[in-house]
């Protein structure tokens, strides 16, 4: 642990290996990542009382894999991070077909793939076919942690 510091649960919720009830994110960047995919995966209007947390990721797992659908996922990414992370900056977000090295490394039923922190998945069996590869770089200003980091979701 970080000088027994902790600075919120980790996301996606996992059991903690220390005697915690879950895993909790023991440095800075650690935790603006887990509310990072936190936004990120949670369906837009699931949350009460807060009806416009989240995107709309979800929706689009099933429409076709062209310039307008990657333009609108990445229009939506960029609002929510600005509308709830606004000390986040985007750097860069890169969307395109998943390959097939990509599937074959994910398990079809997790959301962590070999609990590597940086690449998250969507529930569900999928075919590099199909799936589109999320890449987004992302800053902080120098106010709250200055650092960069990037996080990849498979959709």
């Amino acid at each position: 642990m970080a000088d027994g510091i902790t600075y919120g649960i980790n996301f996606p919720f996992r059991d903690s290996i220390t005697g915690d009830y879950l895993q909790l994110t023991q440095y800075q960047k650690d935790e603006i990542r887990a509310d990072l995919i936190h936004l990120l995966m949670t369906r837009k209007g699931s949350r009460y009382y807060l009806p416009t947390f989240g995107t709309r990721i979800y929706e689009f797992i099933f429409e076709p894999f062209d310039g307008l659908t990657f333009d609108a996922i990445e229009s939506d990414i960029r609002d929510a991070i600005n509308t709830f992370m606004p000390n986040l900056i985007v750097n860069n977000i890169t969307i395109e077909p998943a390959s097939i090295e990509d599937e074959s490394s994910a398990g079809a039923s997790s959301a962590v793939i070999d609990d590597v922190p940086y690449i998250f998945r969507v529930p569900g069996k999928g075919t590099a076919d199909y799936t589109a590869k999320i890449k987004i770089n992302y800053s902080t200003d120098a106010a709250t942690f200055a650092q960069s980091d990037f996080v990849i979701i498979n959709i």
